[in-house]
């Protein structure tokens, strides 16, 4: 036998024995508990966003009217669809008044830079903390 030979034979026999050297084991995966349910609240999320629903969270509006008159309300409503086609308007009614809410802010600055463009239109106007509507 050649040195080559030889030098090839142990090569062979090391592999052979760090082949059979390897074991099968397990895998222990320890997690948080609360990632389940992450995860079940983020598939819930983006169910409702694909099937066209909504998903609302905490937000501001600005009232632009409140009053007693529900045509009123309706009227004021109709005027501001036409000068701000793009915002999303809310009536609601709390016993003895009519309110007329609009935009869907995720922050206070975002409704305070539009009640900045409202000024014009609007001399009395409030900003509320509810839930929004995510577009």
């Amino acid at each position: 036998m050649g040195l080559k030979s030889l030098i090839g034979f142990l090569f062979l026999m090391v592999f052979i024995h760090s082949v059979s050297a390897q074991e099968i084991g397990t895998v222990q995966v320890t997690k948080d508990p609360q990632i389940d349910s992450l995860i079940a609240k983020r598939l819930a999320l983006s169910k409702n966003s694909r099937s066209g629903g909504s998903i609302e969270v905490s937000g501001f509006r600005v009232q632009v009217f409140s009053g007693l008159e529900r045509r009123q309300a309706y009227a004021e409503q109709a005027k501001f669809k036409v000068r701000f086609p793009a915002n999303n308007t809310y009536i609601s009614y709390v016993q003895p008044n009519y309110r007329v809410r609009v935009g869907d802010f995720r922050t206070r600055l975002e409704a305070e830079k539009f009640m900045i463009e409202l000024k014009r239109y609007y001399s009395s106007m409030f900003i509320f903390s509810e839930m929004i509507i995510l577009q």
